[in-house]
């Protein structure tokens, strides 16, 4: 795998599959040119369709609200969503480690607002259920694997873009 992307990355976007290029999105600005600005609540990813063969999101999903009115009604996460799938290549992955439910540190950060279960990426973003396309979601993944970190607050999610 060549290209991955961290989403909410901080100064040191992370790089599990030792990808040669390393690129990041956050809110704060840093001193790297491979690490764009964006709030990704409200903006779209600022990168080209088919460019990544991974994009990761460590301790972020839980930051993206499910739906805010502004004043008209939007779903971030799943718009957050579609633009996973549009900057992955075909085949590549989506690696989520996020605080879960019930870990009671889901609870515990005022900006936590979108919960994740074991049964969030399964029945909203699996092809199998897609249950998140009556909100507007258009990708496609096949949930690769799904395990606790043995921390046993977060869950660990892998995706692929079919």
């Amino acid at each position: 795998m060549s290209k991955t992307l961290d989403l909410g990355c901080g100064p040191q976007p992370k790089n599990p599959y030792s990808c040669l290029e390393v690129y990041g999105i956050d809110i704060r600005s840093y001193d790297n040119p491979n690490i764009l600005v964006a709030d990704l609540a409200t903006e779209q990813i600022p990168h080209q369709n088919n460019t990544f063969d991974v994009v990761t999101a460590y301790d972020f999903i839980e930051h993206v609200p499910r739906i805010i009115y502004n004043p008209n009604r939007r779903f971030p996460f799943v718009e957050l969503m579609n633009e996973i799938y549009r900057v992955l290549v075909p085949g590549g992955l989506f690696y989520s480690h996020t605080p879960a439910f019930p870990a009671p540190a889901v609870f515990r950060d005022p900006t936590h607002v979108n919960i994740i279960t074991e049964e969030t990426f399964p029945f909203y973003f699996d092809d199998n259920y897609r249950w998140a396309s009556m909100y507007g979601f258009y990708g496609k993944f096949k949930l690769e694997a799904q395990t606790w970190h043995p921390n046993q607050i977060n869950l660990i999610t892998i995706m692929k873009k079919l």
